[in-house]
């Protein structure tokens, strides 16, 4: 990490050297391979700054400031400010659900108020809640399910699919 602070230290300005990149299947393995917003397995994700390097440079080489995330979704984030979006480390269980048979993220009435803004900022900006590129992951994690793979895989890759299957299967 000595070169990370000697690169902050002799360059004021401008993108800090890519040096966590060579991390990336570290975290991905801190992560069990699901992206931290979308909760699905990503075999190639990128390592996401929560707090971005334009917002505060001094975070670019903290480790605690990694998320792992699906590429896409990482440049949907672009100018968004920490303050802007949900940590998915605040995340609590039950704040959002997949919906059968749309597929859609929706917020939960669990959500509590203080974050319902930034939900919205991550539904919309984010593409999680109704983007045609992340509904179709979900429908092939289902299409699998259906196809055979058992529910503790599906689990274990999407975790939220799973839980609206065992919701369906419950009611």
């Amino acid at each position: 990490m000595w070169r990370c602070a000697a690169w902050l230290a002799n360059n004021a300005t401008g993108r800090p050297k890519d040096y966590w990149s060579e991390f990336r299947f570290q975290l991905a393995d801190a992560f069990g391979s699901l992206c931290g917003y979308s909760a699905m397995w990503v075999p190639d994700g990128t390592v996401d700054h929560f707090v971005s390097c334009d917002e505060d440079r001094a975070m670019a080489y903290v480790w605690s400031n990694y998320r792992y995330c699906a590429g896409w979704i990482n440049s949907s984030k672009q100018n968004l400010q920490s303050h802007q979006v949900i940590d998915p480390f605040e995340v609590e269980d039950g704040w959002f659900e997949v919906q059968l048979p749309s597929m859609q993220l929706v917020v939960t009435d669990r959500l509590p108020e203080a974050y319902r803004e930034r939900a919205k900022v991550i539904l919309g900006r984010l593409h999680l809640g109704n983007d045609e590129r992340v509904l179709r992951l979900r429908r092939e994690w289902l299409r699998m399910y259906e196809a055979g793979l058992p529910l503790v895989e599906l689990e274990k890759k999407a975790p939220l699919i799973a839980r609206a299957v065992r919701k369906q299967q419950s009611e």
